[in-house]
């Protein structure tokens, strides 16, 4: 089996080397007319608009009206038979069949296009018809070559099926697959409402560094690049939340920005070391009223998106019009675990035996708190299929979040979670600059005791909390993972246009 296949893909590779030789000679006799690869067609229509404004006539309505047009796209199919000749083209905005004979382009012209090839971008002139079978057409009576396409496209519209070819080679993938095009214009429109639904409620947009002299905002490895001129090295950004309150400091008082951070981690279906991230900060919020916030946003996209707050994802049925539920992690262990009782998870010793049975072993240095979350996450988080704030999160593991009033071990904390991954995490802002130095030295601390995604001292921040932060509440939207919820996605990849991969062999 595994020769038949290596025989194949031999074989494939050596008629696709054909084809290429073939084209790249046509390419040769047609760079001698000096006409290779123009510039000055002028496009005066799009495929969409034209259906939009003529579908609806009758053939003798268009016969007689004669509409003149001026279309170009890619060539998907082409079909020549004797006298005439018919071919596919697609723009941005969809399909259209144009319609040749050389009794209207010339049969110089017509043989040119005979010899043209499909993935050719393909201009006409001429007027809208319709063919006998009631297709919208356009009669040509000018074609141009205006790109050549060298490398042959994947079978007609069978599509593109090899999955790492999709992700590598994003453009074919674009060209041969409307459901991978489809997603990709969803994404455009959710990243648009989100957009305009933040600004809508008084949130200023703004941009804050990529380039950090300390990494911040989030417990993760930071890309560690080197500034020349300065001669210092600096961090692609965590995350903007230290840029963006100190905007907070400053007085702008709801803020957001929508842009990529970079993570030096692990490859998944749910991970990219690029992805994009929507925080937001607003005074006199708490967790709370951030909770009711990121619950509104999504439901509102979904709606305005896909017409409905009912999400169909992976054979699950999610419903985002209803209230999301709220759990502390305890509550949400017990709910899917039921065996691990209060007095079990009181016990910092069962709690490491049974994290390294399950194998999440945890190093010595961290606490019973975030030993329950890592016990959260083994048994519970895959399980939150619904929407659901797990709610209080423990103070050693949430450096920047307010402690609770009525409990100093835990803080004002949630992170949402939807179809079993977080999509969301946020806080009532903790704004005490003596609390937030004395938490960067616990995680300097961490740090020298090997963990790696602990957080730095950052002067600067103290600096900026000691002229004071209102009461603040902040929230970060995972983009990537809502999007694969609303494209019914199953990996981050296939919601990137560009996804990192390994090297290819």
């Amino acid at each position: 089996m595994a020769e038949n296949k290596v025989q194949e893909a031999a074989m494939t590779a050596e008629d696709e080397n054909h084809i290429i030789a073939e084209r790249r000679a046509k390419l040769a006799r047609w760079r001698q007319t000096g006409h290779a690869y123009p510039n000055d067609f002028v496009r005066k229509d799009l495929f969409g608009d034209i259906r939009a404004a003529y579908g609806e006539k009758s053939a003798e309505e268009l016969e007689a009206e004669a509409h003149e047009v001026a279309v170009s796209g890619r060539m998907m199919l082409k079909r020549v038979m004797g006298k005439a000749a018919f071919a596919t083209v697609r723009d941005v905005t969809g399909t259209m069949q144009y319609f040749l004979s050389p009794s209207e382009v010339g049969q110089e012209a017509y043989e040119e296009f005979k010899g043209m090839d499909i993935g050719d971008i393909v201009a006409a002139e001429g007027t809208v018809f319709k063919t006998k079978r009631g297709e919208l057409s356009v009669r040509v009576k000018k074609v141009r070559l205006m790109s050549k396409a060298i490398r042959p496209l994947a079978e007609k519209f069978r599509g593109l099926a090899d999955q790492e070819i999709c992700y590598r080679q994003r453009y074919l993938d674009l060209i041969m697959n409307e459901d991978s095009r489809a997603r990709f214009v969803k994404r455009s429109k959710i990243i648009a409402c989100i957009r305009n639904y933040m600004l809508a409620n008084r949130f200023m947009e703004v941009e804050t560094p990529m380039l950090h002299p300390i990494p911040g905002g989030a417990n993760a490895k930071p890309f560690i690049t080197h500034h020349n001129a300065l001669d210092m090295d600096m961090y692609l950004r965590i995350a903007p939340e230290l840029y963006l309150k100190r905007l907070v400091v400053g007085g702008f008082e709801r803020v957001f920005e929508l842009n990529r951070n970079f993570r030096n981690e692990g490859l998944s279906i749910r991970h990219n070391p690029e992805f994009t991230m929507m925080e937001f900060y607003a005074t006199y919020w708490t967790y709370k009223d951030q909770m009711n916030f990121t619950e509104s946003i999504l439901r509102h996209v979904a709606q305005e998106v896909n017409g409905s707050t009912m999400v169909h994802y992976q054979g699950h049925d999610i419903d985002l019009g209803k209230p999301f539920d709220r759990l502390t992690p305890r509550q949400a262990i017990q709910k899917y675990a039921p065996q691990y009782t209060d007095e079990k998870l009181n016990d910092e010793a069962f709690l490491r035996n049974e994290l390294k049975r399950l194998g999440a072993p945890q190093p010595d240095y961290v606490g019973i708190g975030a030993l329950e979350m890592a016990l959260f996450e083994e048994v519970a988080e895959s399980k939150l299929i619904d929407p659901t704030f797990i709610v209080d999160y423990p103070v050693e593991i949430s450096p920047l979040a307010r402690a609770s009033d009525t409990n100093p071990e835990l803080t004002e904390r949630f992170e949402l979670y939807i179809a079993g991954r977080e999509t969301a995490n946020g806080f009532s802002e903790l704004n005490d600059p003596e609390d937030q130095a004395a938490r960067f030295k616990a995680q300097a601390d961490a740090k020298a005791h090997g963990d790696d995604e602990a957080m730095y001292y950052d002067a600067d921040y103290i600096r900026a909390l000691e002229f004071g932060l209102p009461p603040t509440g902040g929230c970060g939207i995972g983009i990537d993972r809502f999007v694969m919820l609303l494209t019914d996605a199953a990996s981050i990849r296939d919601v990137l246009l560009f996804p990192h991969m390994r090297p290819e062999a």
